[in-house]
């Protein structure tokens, strides 16, 4: 018998400190070279963010909820689509926790992004595990390379 989870849980290790990958969550500079085309960050609790994704209206936003550098970030999550109204969503409706574990030579991430509704499960899990491998190499200092489900850039500033 399977039982139907609201969550998707990914880990992974990268070869850098806590402190460096914890950076790829707060600053919109390294944030952009593995998850979005823009960003703006407010990192501090009761911020607020926003991204677009793809550089084609893919975007989140949310408000941080929890910064504990370099271990832990906790941070809603939202789709501009889902609110066509203008009004937000509860801030509970769905939540990312990120922890970075010291691990051997480098850092184990562990996300949990919780609330995801049913039919949104999927492809949150593939998004995930997508820009985590970017942020692997972004965060060790390799370029990732140009992300296939964003749009081209039309210029080289990020």
């Amino acid at each position: 018998m399977s039982v139907e989870t609201d969550e998707v849980i990914r880990e992974v290790h990268i070869a850098a400190a806590p402190e460096d990958v914890f950076a790829y969550f707060t600053d919109p500079e390294k944030l952009v070279a593995w998850k979005a085309t823009t960003a703006e960050l407010d990192a501090r609790p009761g911020g607020r963010f926003r991204m677009d994704v793809t550089g084609r209206g893919d975007v989140a936003w949310g408000e941080y909820l929890d910064i504990d550098p370099p271990h832990r970030i906790k941070f809603t999550w939202h789709w501009d689509d889902e609110q066509p109204d203008g009004h937000p969503s509860p801030p509970a409706a769905s939540v990312v926790e990120v922890r970075l574990i010291p691990e051997g030579d480098g850092t184990l991430l562990r996300l949990v992004h919780r609330g995801i509704p049913g039919p949104n499960r999927d492809s949150s899990a593939a998004g995930w595990a997508h820009y985590l491998a970017r942020l692997v190499l972004a965060a060790t200092g390799r370029d990732p390379g140009p992300d296939p489900w964003a749009e081209p850039r039309t210029d080289t500033s990020r």
